[in-house]
């Protein structure tokens, strides 16, 4: 099954995005208002995914995790995108960055 996969600058306003990388990298720099679910603890947590019908757009660093997890969200039900070239490609496209620790955000 393929995934439909964007660009993160034609990320939509509004857009639901799922962070889909390890606590420390989500801790180093994450795109504002992205929704923190690890990969490793994915399934575990599907009862915090959105309960709307809004498509579901998945990053990692550069791509392999979240096209993984977009996958398996499409094949149980759900509408979800991978963010192509994950938060590397984010940072290159100069997209903003919040951290969870002192100092300036940046890709783990």
């Amino acid at each position: 099954m393929n995934v439909e996969s964007i660009a993160p600058t034609e990320l939509p306003e509004g857009a639901h995005l799922i962070d889909v990388r390890e606590q420390a990298e989500w801790d180093a720099g994450h795109a504002p208002g992205a929704q923190h679910l690890p990969a490793s603890s994915f399934l575990e947590n599907l009862d915090k995914l959105p309960e709307d019908d809004r498509d579901l757009y998945v990053v990692c660093r550069s791509g392999g995790r979240s096209i993984q997890v977009a996958q398996w969200l499409n094949q149980n039900g759900f509408d979800a995108i991978n963010i192509a070239g994950g938060m590397d490609q984010w940072f290159e496209s100069g997209l903003p960055l919040e951290s969870d620790v002192d100092g300036e955000p940046f890709v783990l």
